[in-house]
């Protein structure tokens, strides 16, 4: 409860301006086996994925401009849901992202935080227009409209966020929805 608390003040405080971190993503982003850039607002490649094929299981690995791992994405395998798990780099789980079974009108993923509340994924995912939220706040939203290039669309962090984190639940999710 206090760490939740914490985030409400430091996410209504914020470090200026907006207190929002942008960034650019591609659509399908990464196939496994596949390396990406995600991109900043200004255009500055900040994280590299890069995706590996194991044997068993497939893994995305989060990387900072200098190479060093900072998170993992690992596909869960022979679940009723679809889920996929994001470790951190000593490759303990961060989060788990699961697929809702009934979706009546539109898509909706929940995201299990291991420190932190659960966040909810509600919107059109197909079409990149939804918001990641903390009950009924908005944590991060993901929209097509902030770029104009063709097969890309934009993650919006608010601040006190784990930037990084979001950024792996988005790739989950982009997975998850192909």
């Amino acid at each position: 409860m206090r760490r939740r608390r914490e985030r409400k003040e430091e996410r209504r405080e914020g470090p200026g301006g907006s207190g929002k971190n942008r960034y650019q993503m591609r659509q399908k982003m990464v196939s496994i086996g596949d390396d990406f850039w995600i991109q900043n607002e200004q255009g500055q490649r900040v994280f590299k994925v890069d995706g590996k094929a194991l044997r068993i299981r497939n893994t995305l690995k989060f990387e900072d401009a200098h190479g060093q791992t900072l998170y993992q994405i690992q596909e869960k395998k022979l679940r009723v849901k679809d889920s996929m798990e994001v470790e951190d780099a000593s490759g303990k789980r961060a989060a788990m992202v699961k697929k809702a079974i009934i979706s009546p009108v539109r898509d909706r993923f929940t995201v299990k935080i291991k420190d932190g509340p659960d966040l909810e994924v509600k919107g059109n995912i197909l079409d990149h227009q939804y918001t990641i939220g903390e009950g009924r706040d908005k944590v991060a939203e993901v929209s097509k409209k902030w770029f104009r290039v063709r097969d890309t669309y934009g993650v919006e962090v608010d601040s006190g966020q784990d930037d990084l984190l979001i950024l792996a639940v988005t790739v989950c999710i982009d997975q998850m929805a192909q």
